[in-house]
């Protein structure tokens, strides 16, 4: 496992935490990204005080890329289940949903792939008005792993979710609001104040009373951990197969995952075969 602490956790109060994202250079997750935000949602599950985590990128372009296809997938595969008995990146996702603390995303740039599976399974997305959301694994010839589907079925309806997931593509933060994909858009000098307004707003609750509603929407909304089982598997069966590899090196050979090239506009370039 690296040394490099991902997840940067500053306690504005005992009730209100904000945790910061960094993976240079453009914030690929990877196994130590999912080995080390499991064992920051262990802090947030068992701390007695915590009400709402904030989440923000120290990366002023990439908020979370996508996962990273050269990283040792194979320690996802082999590493042993979390607590909920699902894969680490599975468990991830399922505990972040349930754990009794609001999650709040503030997303200003680009999220995609694992790293919109990830604010999906936070409470609340506020975005920047230059955000840019996408699930691309259709691009790269496979089901997205995280269950996107699920997510986003419930979230923005049916028709819409299969837009997102079998399209491809990018989506403004404005579109992604209207869909429902996130719940505001703001202009991004904004965003950092108004996310603070509220995350304090929440912190002065009780945690019982949050962590207690929160219970129910849950139960209202919730997606079987079978079901998150079931993308991981469907991911393996169908990500990084010989018949994609011609289509996937084209794609590193344009700069995917480079700070710079085709990852800032990738929706568009994984329906691009050269």
């Amino acid at each position: 496992m690296s040394n490099q602490t991902q997840f940067q956790v500053h306690a504005v109060s005992p009730s209100y935490w904000r945790v910061t994202f960094e993976n240079d250079p453009i914030n690929l997750i990877d196994p130590d990204t999912v080995e080390q935000l499991a064992d920051l949602i262990t802090r947030m599950e068992q701390d007695p005080h915590v009400t709402v985590v904030v989440f923000q990128s120290a990366n002023p372009d990439f908020f979370m890329a996508h996962f990273d296809l050269l990283s040792d997938i194979q320690r996802i595969y082999t590493t042993a289940p979390g607590p909920t008995g699902l894969l680490p990146f599975s468990d991830n996702l399922l505990r972040l949903s349930k754990v009794p603390v609001v999650t709040i995303s503030a997303i200003k740039s680009r999220v995609r792939g694992a790293g919109s599976e990830f604010v999906l399974n936070t409470d609340i997305r506020f975005a920047g008005n230059n955000a840019i959301l996408g699930q691309p694994e259709i691009g790269f010839g496979a089901v997205a792993g995280g269950n996107p589907m699920g997510r986003l079925a419930e979230l923005v309806g049916r028709g819409r979710a299969m837009e997102i997931i079998l399209g491809g593509d990018d989506f403004t933060a404005q579109l992604a609001a209207e869909y429902g994909y996130v719940n505001r858009v703001f202009p991004d000098d904004e965003l950092d104040d108004f996310v603070d307004a509220f995350a304090r707003r929440i912190a002065g609750f009780s945690k019982a009373g949050i962590a207690g509603a929160k219970k129910f929407v849950d139960e209202a909304t919730a997606i079987p951990a079978g079901d998150y089982a079931a993308a991981m598997a469907a991911f393996r069966r169908t990500a990084m197969r010989p018949e994609n590899a011609d289509h996937l090196r084209s794609l590193f050979d344009r700069g995917l995952q480079q700070p710079q090239g085709i990852e800032l506009d990738l929706g568009k370039h994984v329906a691009e075969r050269l």
